[in-house]
């Protein structure tokens, strides 16, 4: 119940966590002043001058650098807590379970009263998928995946399929993770990964060659097919010594994702769209506007023998249209959060954000993969014993930060001159590809950042001060939530209205900001045992709230 004495605590990891608040601070504040259904369209066109030069460099110095650095100190503090109750012999799954349920509740709060770009939900599931990777076990497991199936099927709601599926990559992943007393689980994971990769590279094949196969699948079955068969082979390759699966599981489940957006943008990029026509069929196409009107048709209209198979042109037609009405909600969307943050009350704000929940929550699941990647990742730095005697490896640290830097953010710049907008429905814009290469360089320039500022710590007097972050980390979680509160407040139509704030004077606003949480955190700390926030996330995991003042 007490806090780590000084002496047991490991300062880089406090270091680390401050250091990201920053980072995630400048990331985050554009979206207190800018749709967030506008996330995946880029820099935001017209800039120029300062503005620009802030928005350039925040795109590729910041943004997708310090989410994972967040993810991998989670990873890291997961590590600690599990390695502290090893060595003492004290409970581990109950009490994390009760922590990663109040930081879900912590998370949706943040979500429904404050901002829709929470982070604290996403950490909450992911948290919940890798004890399930790390302990859960096969029954309970299988029926949580039909019970969610069951859901989905009964109430037609594709947010239980979600959950499914990731609770099934959980258990698949556990196969890896947990074979050191059953070995033919490695064998076993391989195997799936291979019947997965062969079926989806089948499917590739028949959506291709068949005429009347969908199109918009043919994409994603035709990437994502080798690449599973590709982990396949790397599972099998590489599962010894069990040591250092979490390290490779982590770096290869994220480097998955990247790579396969990175393949289907350059795909999309440089192949034809699935979906345009010769001219002749695309004139016979647009001369039968009958055939766009039955874009959606009912699913009475037609059945059995009396459903006339339908021509290419109409199957294009009707695609063309599913995309263009897809493209008419995301812009009403838009127009509808622009209004709900300018000029809606307060209860227009909480109202528009609740109803999107249930949807986030969902992708949540989905996207737990990625974030368990990155858990796994720290995880491997502090059982490893690289972060608790960072001074023995120095060297190591060095490598990361000589190497991770020039290329995780060189990846990402040349990913800017590929594209650094885009325009919603443009398949042929770049856009994907250069996510997809700005994404792969992420990850070593995270692990880059994280290596420079142990290097900081261990420097000479004028940069070791770097520690006065530690602070800062300390009550990371406190001061992640006033981030939000001071912009909220701030920037919305319900307060003081100053959405569409300059981006040169966003960062302003962020150093100012950050310079006074930096103060605070020194005051509290210096007469508090936990941040206010920690001190009530720790009471609920204990089931006791501890003594605060030191």
């Amino acid at each position: 119940m007490t806090p780590l004495p000084a002496a047991q605590r490991i300062e880089a990891l406090d270091v680390v966590r401050g250091f990201a608040l920053l980072g995630i601070f400048l990331m985050n504040i554009e979206w207190f002043s800018r749709p967030f259904t506008s996330f995946g369209e880029g820099m935001p066109r017209g800039l120029t001058g300062l503005n620009w030069l802030a928005s350039w460099f925040i795109a590729y110095f910041v943004q997708g650098k310090f989410w994972t650095i967040f993810s991998l100190v989670f990873g890291m503090g997961f590590a600690v807590m599990l390695l502290r109750a090893e060595q003492t012999g004290r409970e581990f799954k109950r009490v994390y379970l009760r922590r990663v349920l109040a930081l879900g509740v912590f998370g949706a709060a943040h979500f429904i009263f404050l901002w829709d770009g929470d982070i604290l939900f996403t950490y909450a599931v992911s948290a919940l998928m890798l004890m399930v990777v790390l302990y859960g076990r096969p029954k309970p497991l299988l029926l949580a995946i039909a019970v969610a199936v069951g859901l989905g099927a009964a109430l037609d709601a594709e947010g239980f399929f979600g959950v499914a599926a990731g609770l099934a990559l959980a258990g698949l992943l556990a196969l890896f993770m947990r074979s050191e007393k059953k070995p033919l689980r490695v064998p076993l994971f391989a195997f799936l990964l291979l019947l997965l990769g062969l079926g989806l590279s089948a499917g590739a094949a028949a959506l291709w060659v068949l005429p009347d196969a969908p199109l918009e699948p043919r994409l994603p079955l035709t990437v994502f097919g080798p690449l599973t068969l590709l982990m396949a082979g790397l599972a099998w390759r590489y599962h010894q010594p069990p040591a250092q699966r979490a390290l490779r599981m982590g770096a290869t489940l994220y480097l998955f994702a990247a790579t396969a957006m990175t393949l289907m943008g350059a795909v999309q990029y440089f192949g034809p769209d699935p979906l345009a026509l010769p001219a002749a069929s695309a004139a016979s196409a647009a001369s039968a506007p009958a055939v766009a009107a039955k874009a959606l048709p009912p699913a009475s209209a037609a059945s059995g023998a009396e459903k006339k198979k339908k021509t290419r042109e109409e199957r294009v037609a009707e695609a063309k249209a599913e995309r263009e009405k897809r493209l008419k909600e995301q812009a009403e969307e838009k127009a509808l959060e622009i209004k709900t943050f300018t000029t809606g009350s307060y209860g227009d704000a909480v109202d528009y954000r609740a109803r999107r929940f249930l949807e986030k929550a969902a992708g949540d699941f989905g996207a737990s993969v990625l974030f368990i990647g990155m858990f796994l990742l720290g995880a491997w730095f502090v059982r490893s014993g690289v972060m608790e005697r960072t001074q023995d490896h120095l060297p190591l640290f060095r490598r990361l930060a000589l190497w991770g830097l020039p290329l995780g953010i060189g990846l990402g710049l040349a990913s800017s001159l590929i594209a650094m907008h885009h325009t919603p429905g443009d398949r042929h814009d770049g856009w994907v590809m250069a996510q997809g290469l700005h994404m792969l360089g992420n990850l070593p320039a995270c692990l880059g950042y994280v290596s420079l500022v142990v290097l900081m710590l261990h420097g000479g007097p004028l940069v070791s001060r770097i520690r006065l972050l530690a602070p800062m980390g300390r009550m990371a979680l406190t001061n992640y939530l006033t981030q939000s509160l001071i912009c909220a407040l701030y920037f919305h139509g319900y307060a003081f209205g100053q959405w569409g704030m300059p981006r040169a004077w966003q960062v302003v606003f962020v150093l100012v900001v950050f310079a006074a949480q930096l103060a605070f955190s020194h005051w509290w700390m210096a007469r508090f045992r936990y941040g206010p926030v920690e001190w009530i996330w720790r009471g609920f995991t204990y089931r006791e709230l501890p003594r605060l003042r030191v």
